[in-house]
């Protein structure tokens, strides 16, 4: 009796370390990896993705979303909008006015909410003081744009929504910034400079010549051999000092 009773107590603690893990595991679900991806639109910076809730409404999916990663923000619960505010993405939760049922989860990248947000529309969930750094203090925020829902009559101004292709089903929002820079390098013979960006790597190599004053006139080469110097030599005698020249 004794024994079984430390086998079950064994199982019972294994039990308890295991299953919150495995609970963990469930509520850290990416959104591509939970709902059907709908629509995009955008390129580099600026994206927007669209997915689709099922039969799930907009304060239900605020709350799921926000239990798994917790907002910088997050707006007024209400049913037919809602924002969740990351430092890389801005979630807004929408009440599809087709499938009143269903819920619309479009992550935007900062840069796609200042090209085609309203401000405006914003002020009514967020906090003014997000607003003016995010739309540095109206230099941006001037779109008409008030989400995928109402992409009929306000549209966004660069691009417009599609249905995913098989590659941008792959991709995780928000996409990063595409950065290019430069490389330099120094080589025995030449300076190479590789130039590193979207289509890949291209090197330049250049050559450069030293020009030298011969006394009758300027003369190049691709080297200089410099010129022989020694240490003046004196020589002691009979209280005189000379010098070689």
């Amino acid at each position: 009796m004794r024994s079984k009773g430390s086998y079950l107590l064994k199982l019972l603690l294994v039990f308890t370390l295991v299953f919150p893990l495995l609970a963990a595991c469930g509520v850290n679900q990416k959104i591509e990896e939970q709902y059907p991806l709908e629509s995009v639109n955008g390129s580099g910076a600026s994206t927007s993705y669209v997915y689709r809730a099922a039969g799930v409404s907009v304060p239900e999916v605020a709350k799921a979303l926000a239990d798994q990663q917790k907002p910088q923000q997050e707006s007024a619960e209400a049913k037919d909008h809602m924002f969740l505010v990351y430092n890389d993405r801005i979630i807004h939760l929408q009440q599809d006015t087709e499938k009143p049922e269903d819920t619309l989860i479009e992550v935007d990248s900062q840069e796609y909410v200042r090209q085609n947000y309203s401000s405006s529309f914003l002020e009514g969930y967020l906090l003014a003081s997000f607003l003016g750094n995010l739309f540095d203090n109206g230099r941006y925020g001037h779109g008409s744009y008030r989400g995928y829902d109402d992409r009929g009559t306000y549209k966004p101004t660069g691009g417009s929504y599609h249905a995913p292709s098989a590659q941008e089903k792959k991709a995780v929002p928000p996409m990063t910034v595409t950065r290019t820079g430069s490389i330099f390098k120094r080589s025995k013979n030449a300076d190479t400079t590789s130039t590193s960006g979207g289509g890949g790597v291209t090197s330049h190599p250049s050559k450069g010549k030293i020009t030298r004053d011969t006394g009758g006139g300027k003369k190049s080469g691709s080297w200089l051999t410099p010129r022989k110097s020694t240490k003046p030599k004196t020589r002691v005698g009979f209280g005189r000092i000379s010098r070689r020249h």
